[in-house]
């Protein structure tokens, strides 16, 4: 898949899914609020961790710098 995140975007994306880790434990893994917030964190760890979100695909959304090379 192309690259369609920069390192700020990844950066965020990761942060929110470490505190959603921390929210889920709060609230209990087997609850409603828990499952819902590891779902997140699958997402969002998931597309940062390639760099790609699909859904900025269809709209053409590229959060890379201007001068990346990729």
């Amino acid at each position: 898949m192309i690259q369609n995140m920069g390192s700020t975007d990844r950066y965020l994306r990761g942060n929110v899914a470490v505190g959603l880790v921390v929210i889920a434990a709060l609230v209990g893994f087997r609850s409603a609020g828990g499952i819902t917030a590891l779902v997140l964190v699958a997402i969002l760890g998931g597309t940062a961790a390639v760099g790609t979100c699909p859904a900025y695909l269809p709209f053409g959304i590229d959060t890379r710098p201007k001068n990346s090379s990729h």
